[in-house]
């Protein structure tokens, strides 16, 4: 494979958190509106004005359903992998078209800071502010960011935190797999693979059915406690 360091091909690490640190949702249902907006305005087109009630027709914004009556769907990154957690979120993006990174993560802080503060009778910012990246660059780093956004993070919320999840492998990993905020589930059923992502880079480097969890483990039982997200 080839990699390239910047523009158009590149990969990236982009994270962002609430404002001082505050959770970025105040019902599990405004996640799943996350979750979806992560889909639906990864679109090289304006969304309708009422792009939510026409996909509520079609089975509302968790099932993912992309309207007939609508244009083709064309996305502006493809997303390898994500974890949204109670304060932040972490993406793994690639740059497909240019600019597109910076216009979707624009696009998806806007829509979803304007819905909260619409059901909440709220004002002002949701997150921090601009978010932060990381280019990601090499075979070993694209492996040691997808555990560390789909496992270390979800491990952050079994019981007892991450230290109970590091000494018990078997139930944090099955706890992680509930959790229906990350895209753990795609690499560990490909078949149920989401549309949200895209399997094309990290499905190669773990092509055998069952390496990325095993590689997971590695990780937790050698050196999961060295990956930070000043890292990537």
């Amino acid at each position: 494979m080839a990699y390239r360091e910047g523009g158009l091909g590149s990969y990236l690490h982009v994270y962002n958190r609430g404002v001082k640190k505050m959770p970025i949702y105040r019902n599990q249902s405004d996640l799943w509106r996350l979750r979806s907006v992560l889909f639906y305005l990864n679109h090289n087109r304006p969304m309708p004005d009422n792009w939510t009630r026409e996909i509520a027709r079609e089975g509302g914004v968790e099932s993912l359903v992309w309207p007939s009556a609508w244009e083709p769907r064309v996305p502006i990154v493809s997303l390898l992998a994500f974890t949204l957690m109670p304060n932040h979120m972490h993406l793994f993006l690639k740059e497909i078209v240019e600019g597109g990174i910076a216009k979707f993560m624009h696009r998806t802080s806007m829509s979803y800071s304007k819905f909260i503060n619409e059901k909440y009778t709220e004002s002002g910012r949701l997150f921090e502010g601009t978010y932060k990246s990381r280019i990601i660059d090499s075979e070993a780093d694209f492996k040691n960011l997808a555990i560390y956004i789909m496992v270390k993070n979800p491990f952050e919320l079994y019981p007892g935190g991450l230290a109970a999840a590091c000494k018990s492998f078997e139930p944090a990993y099955a706890h992680a797999l509930q959790y229906p905020f990350t895209s753990l589930h795609d690499y560990h059923n490909p078949i149920q693979s989401s549309p949200i992502i895209n399997r094309e880079l990290l499905g190669e480097l773990f092509e055998e059915p069952g390496s990325f969890k095993e590689f997971a483990r590695e990780c937790v039982l050698s050196r999961l406690d060295q990956l930070d997200e000043h890292d990537f």
